[in-house]
């Protein structure tokens, strides 16, 4: 293959130095904003021009995005919510670039609501989230725009569909939570950035506050803060008898909070600090029988049930356990109906067990088979709930379920252009480096040839306890349709096995992480269901690291890489936005001990030269403040500079678009058809005519 000549990117002479080590950084004039910076604008420019040429010139591209195209275009459906008698739930007829938010009653056939397709041209304005009031007379919605984590938040009148005058600023990773009269609801929101510094700025100050609808942002009421402490983040939920609101405050991405709860019918009252220390997980669940319900994870790493007097006496704040740590993790926990609907992840898989609230077993919820179950929301003395299924081979079912007869029915049903009947799913158990068993799921077409190793595209994660479960996507189906593998690796770091997993493949111990994607690639080959010619791997954010760390360590495994928005400069991830939360996970760069483990992998610091590199097709978004697009850029320059073999080594900047929440349709099936290809290509999957 010609060797590509790739746009010229200026070398600076900077560098740090970090613990008697000098760090060179030729490239830190990428991590400006694009929007502020022309040169960085150009460079951007420059890039894509030589990437979309490329892209488009491969064999299969056309034939790829139209049969994608196909294969979308089906009626798609989001879980719905319930309040008030009124149901709530999105609606996609099948291109549309956004859901569609579609409200009914038992007296009135679905209508809509809002429709974020009519709000800007391009389809990169999202509904990013909705909040019924408690009598679903009204719903407040955050708006994102351009993929970015600022939201601003909107109210709309739930049966007329006018949109009342409230608006909110400055939105990011809060909810909604409405007072039980539906006066208003309480939100956090940080203090407002700097002129040109929203997409790049740490986040700092966040606060809780109350909105009375009708009223100006200005004159939100501050109920909760701590200015000592910038740095702690706060969300804020009125409890299920609307007598207490429960803040629960946090540092970073590990599951370690704080809780407060504040007396809403004695203003008065000083707020009661019911979990100090920041060295466990306790989430509130709901409020029944006068006690408030949380998830904890302390001394149970895989979850337990806890309840404490929702108005608590003199001296010491009383926890009773409700349901004791099991063997199978606990993600998942609602009360509905006066029960307790307990979702555990066995194996990777969902099973749904439920409970009466003093802990005592009441049986299960039957699920289809091996999936992956999510839901089951509502309030404590509500009738019935709603929940999803999906598998790999199954798009996402609907149901509803009536709790006192156990009774279910189907609430809405995709008709998918596909039968999943034409794929199988297998899940095998592999030894890591140091022999740990790893889960992992292979999906592909039933009868595929496996004499000779197919195409196989490997995805991982490894991180922030995120557990990777099974899940449908038209990519991932279009992939194994045109004779693809796919396979995903329930890597150390997440949260397959609960609080141990995760810790085994963090800080210290990320090195874990890498070695099981590689042994998962290794397996694979020595399994003969991929070659080292026919592997690809993808990850995205943190898993973009993973990719970008697995290439450094092991180029020869793999023919291609898709690592997507990632971490890439260890050494500076917590420079920025919401950066400064990952030192969880990742370790602080400015302690000598983090600083070696970091450098040791960091993608951007650790590419070889003189090494035959795998084919690499970068890709980010312009807009994302997540991960700022800088880690990507500089990761990109850097490889197009190294001397590692003439395999193509791109950037793919996507515009108006963030770290994935919100992306039009149309910007994900144009994106997934150029890495399609781009993979194609270099794993030798011949793409089926059109």
């Amino acid at each position: 293959m010609t060797k590509l000549t790739y746009p010229e990117t200026r070398r600076t002479d900077q560098s740090d130095a970090h613990f008697g080590v000098t760090v060179v950084d030729p490239y830190r004039w990428l991590e400006n904003d694009v929007r502020e910076d022309e040169d960085v604008a150009a460079w951007v420019a420059a890039q894509n021009e030589a990437t979309f040429g490329y892209l488009k010139a491969l064999p299969g591209r056309a034939q790829i995005e139209k049969r994608l195209r196909t294969l979308w275009n089906y009626e798609k459906f989001t879980l719905p919510s319930q309040k008030g008698g009124r149901i709530f739930y999105g609606h996609n007829d099948g291109l549309q670039n956004q859901f569609v938010l579609y409200t009914q009653d038992d007296k009135e056939l679905p209508r809509v609501l809002l429709d974020p397709n009519k709000w800007s041209e391009d389809g990169a304005t999202a509904l990013a989230a909705y909040y019924p009031s408690p009598d679903g007379s009204l719903v407040a919605y955050m708006v994102q725009d351009g993929g970015s984590d600022w939201n601003t938040i909107r109210t709309v009148d739930a049966t007329t569909g006018a949109v009342l005058s409230d608006e909110i600023e400055w939105v990011k990773f809060s909810g909604v939570s409405w007072a039980k009269n539906g006066s208003g609801f309480y939100y956090s929101r940080y203090p407002e950035p700097e002129e040109g510094e929203a997409f790049q700025s740490l986040n700092l100050g966040q606060a809780v506050y109350f909105h009375k609808i009708g009223d100006a942002q200005a004159k939100d009421a501050r109920v909760y803060a701590r200015p000592e402490a910038p740095e702690t983040g706060f969300s804020a939920e009125v409890s299920s008898d609307g007598a207490s609101l429960i803040v629960t405050a946090w540092k970073g991405t590990d599951s370690r909070y704080e809780v407060v709860l504040i007396d809403l019918e004695n203003p008065d009252a000083d707020p009661v600090d019911l979990v100090t220390g920041f060295a466990h997980d306790y989430s509130y669940i709901a409020t029944a029988e006068g006690r408030h319900f949380f998830f904890s994870d302390e001394n149970a790493p895989k979850g337990k049930v806890v309840s404490t007097p929702a108005k608590p006496g003199a001296g010491a704040v009383q926890w009773m356990e409700v349901i004791p740590e099991a063997d199978g993790v606990l993600s998942g926990v609602n009360i509905v109906g006066g029960r307790i609907f307990a979702n555990y992840m066995e194996d990777v898989k969902s099973a749904v067990h439920l409970f009466a609230l003093d802990g005592a077993p009441l049986g299960g919820v039957d699920l289809p088979g091996p999936g992956t179950a999510i839901g089951f929301g509502g309030e404590p003395d509500d009738a019935e709930t709603f929940y999803s299924f999906e598998s790999f081979n199954r798009p996402p079912t609907l149901y509803r379920y009536d709790i006192a007869s156990g009774a279910l029915s189907v609430f809405r049903e995709p008709e998918a252009p596909f039968d999943p009947n034409d794929y199988e799913v297998a899940q095998v158990f592999y030894p890591s480096k140091d022999g740990t068993k790893i889960p992992m799921f292979i999906a592909h077409k039933k009868g595929l040839d496996l004499s000779d190793g197919a195409p196989t595209l490997l995805y991982g994660y490894g991180g922030f306890n995120v557990s990777l479960t099974p899940g449908f996507s038209v990519t991932r189906l279009q992939w194994m349709e045109m004779g693809g593998v796919y396979a995903l690796a329930n890597l150390r770091g997440g949260g397959e096995y609960g609080k141990a997993w995760h810790d085994a493949g963090r800080l210290e111990n990320k090195q874990n992480v890498f070695d099981d994607f590689i042994a998962a690639g290794e397996y694979l080959i020595g399994e003969g269901i991929a070659t080292k010619d026919k592997l690809a791997i993808l990850g995205g954010s943190n898993g973009g690291l993973l990719v970008g760390a697995v290439i450094n360590q092991r180029p020869d495994l793999f023919a291609a890489g898709l690592p997507a928005v990632g971490v890439m400069d260890m050494l500076r991830f917590n420079q920025f936005t919401a950066g400064r939360f990952w030192t969880d996970d990742y370790g602080d760069p400015s302690s000598e001990a983090d600083f070696r483990n970091l450098y040791a992998y960091s993608p951007y610091h650790n590419i070889h030269n003189g090494e035959a590199y795998p084919a690499i097709l970068v890709t980010t978004a312009d807009t994302d403040d997540r991960v700022v697009p800088g880690h990507s850029f500089k990761y990109a320059a850097a490889l197009q500079a190294a001397e590692i073999g003439d395999k193509p080594h791109l950037i793919r900047i996507e515009t108006r678009a963030g770290h994935g929440a919100g992306k039009p349709t149309e910007k994900i099936i144009e994106e997934y058809a150029d890495m399609w290809a781009f993979i194609a290509h270099e794993t030798g999957l011949c793409v089926p005519a059109a």
